[in-house]
């Protein structure tokens, strides 16, 4: 659902949608929720320990920097191009902040002694789907509300961030 939501924003903030935008968010945001829970599983108990102390860490402030970018951009009417652009860059960093708490999923099923490599299939499918369904969502909203849609997108990252953050606080 992170990955929908960030799809949504990205979808919400370029003016400028290609079909194969929304391919290369699908297939980043798959490919990567997919293999998040392999690199958790692999790594098992003797890394999780390390990693699950500031994963939630990294994931907040990549989503918080880039939410207060776009709502910073917006608000001074600077046309947001590192949304807009759809760069490889940008994807990746979207994909792995949103896929970090895979990880844990991997540690689970490795812990549990469950093999993970069906189910990361599986996630990677519905994180494309959903991913790629979620850019045209957003440039349907984003032509709705017009200007507002980088606000409202940078919130969405913001809160995201702040949700992988409250979540691993709270365990």
């Amino acid at each position: 659902m992170d990955s929908f939501s960030v799809s949504i924003a990205l979808g919400m903030a370029n003016k400028t949608l290609k079909s194969y935008n929304a391919l290369t968010v699908g297939l980043f945001f798959g490919f990567f929720q997919a293999l998040m829970p392999i690199f958790g599983w692999l790594a098992g108990q003797s890394i999780a320990e390390h990693v699950y102390s500031f994963d939630h860490w990294i994931a907040f402030a990549l989503l918080t920097l880039i939410g207060v970018k776009m709502i910073y951009e917006s608000i001074t009417d600077k046309p947001n191009s590192f949304l807009e652009a759809f760069s490889i860059k940008l994807i990746l960093i979207l994909s792995l902040a949103t896929s970090i708490d895979a990880l844990a999923v991997g540690f689970s099923f490795y812990f549990l002694d469950i093999s993970i490599f069906i189910p990361s299939i599986i996630i990677g499918i519905v994180a494309f789907l959903m991913s790629f369904l979620g850019v045209y969502i957003g440039k349907r909203f984003g032509k709705i509300l017009k200007n507002r849609i980088e606000i409202l997108g940078g919130l969405i990252l913001i809160i995201i961030g702040l949700k992988i953050l409250i979540e691993h606080i709270m365990q």
